[in-house]
């Protein structure tokens, strides 16, 4: 997938994620912009939860929204 199509499906999902992680700030998705390992971090720090939690809670809104892309 080229990486205009990913920035795309960032921007439609960054309110589905604001949704999710209230906590999160604009700053931080800027920060995040797509990288899934990023998002795990900025979940841990925001809402002090462990990292496998982080990518539990990840994997459980990717299967919610299938049309998810992360870099």
């Amino acid at each position: 997938m080229n990486d205009d199509r990913v920035e795309g499906n960032w921007k439609q999902f960054k309110g589905k994620i604001k949704e999710q992680w209230g906590k999160l700030t604009d700053d931080d998705l800027d920060v995040i912009a797509g990288k899934r390992d990023q998002l795990a971090g900025k979940i841990q720090e925001r809402h002090g939860v462990a990292r496998d939690e982080a990518d539990r809670q990840i994997r459980d809104f990717e299967s919610r929204n299938p049309d998810a892309r992360w870099r």
